[in-house]
């Protein structure tokens, strides 16, 4: 066996997060335009007499060591499959933001699933780590495959998107996490009678072309409302960042992340150092897109 395997895997910014009404099983259809995001988390798997979780990095506190976590879950999912013990530790190095709508848990869950599959030589094919990823959640199949994509269904379908360029970004990240599920609450109290999601061809052609000042108008995301109404001083995070320069902002999933397209890496750096001097929020980090999903790194 292995002694240890080291996987990457990267953050994700919805630039379209199109909601339709909830349905009876309690989801949403989605039309969701994912772009991986160059802010990863490292999980490594070591072999362990049983499943252990530990983290390091920003609010690593805030990160649940047990069962609960989509790393562990990850990992129990691949054994019962294979009829293998899920003997193993598995150390998450953070440096997505913790429930900052920019799938950090899924990326965590993805990530592990590569790592153990690899740690315990099970060679399981795409598809079924597709299968198990999609089983774990609806972000955690596109933290897998990385790059741009379109997801339907409650996001999981996922339908490869070609990107004609490197597009910049500034995150914003706020005090403090918010619940996914009280988001999308909101946004069924808000909303009542949301009609069906649907991409939107000028979003993808501006993703072709690998055009920012093209994607800046086509960034949408019908969670924003209720993010905003739940954390209503996400508003003044948005205008400090359009202040500063950002060609859009919109807050980033279920927040409280919020995202900024900039013109270039020069206007990045611009737009970050505002957004850190602004009061509005904790830090500001720059990235890039399109990022490789997860990765074996050792």
């Amino acid at each position: 066996m292995t002694e240890s395997v080291t996987v990457r895997v990267p953050a994700k910014v919805n630039v379209q997060l199109a909601v339709g009404a909830a349905r009876a099983d309690g989801f949403h259809d989605l039309a969701n335009v994912f772009l991986a995001v160059g802010l990863y988390d490292e999980v490594t798997a070591t072999p362990a007499d049983s499943l252990r979780i530990t983290v390091s990095g920003p609010d690593a506190a805030l990160v649940p060591l047990d069962g609960t976590n989509l790393a562990a879950r990850a990992a129990v999912a691949l054994a019962e499959r294979h009829g293998i013990p899920p003997g193993v530790h598995l150390h998450i190095a953070k440096d997505i933001p913790v429930a900052g709508g920019m799938a950090g848990g899924s990326a965590d869950g993805a990530a592990a699933l590569v790592a153990c599959d690899a740690l315990w030589g099970v060679g399981a094919a795409p598809d079924e780590l597709l299968g198990i990823c999609a089983e774990l959640g609806s972000d955690v199949p596109f933290s897998l495959v990385g790059g741009a994509a379109l997801g339907v269904g409650r996001g999981e379908q996922l339908t490869s998107l070609e990107v004609g360029g490197v597009f910049h970004w500034v995150f914003a990240t706020a005090d403090g996490g918010l619940s996914t599920p009280a988001v999308y609450a909101e946004f069924d109290r808000l909303t009542p009678a949301a009609p069906a999601p649907q991409a939107s061809p000028a979003l993808l052609a501006a993703l072709r072309e690998g055009d920012a000042a093209s994607l800046a108008p086509s960034l949408t995301n019908d969670l924003q409302p209720a993010a905003l109404s739940l954390r209503p001083s996400l508003a003044d995070t948005l205008r400090a960042g359009e202040a500063a320069g950002a060609l859009a902002s919109l807050v980033s999933g279920s927040g409280p992340t919020t995202a900024f397209l900039a013109k270039d890496a020069a206007s990045a750096r611009t737009v970050a150092e505002a957004l850190r001097t602004s009061g509005t929020c904790r830090t500001a980090r720059v990235a890039t897109s399109p990022a490789p999903g997860a990765t074996i790194l050792g």
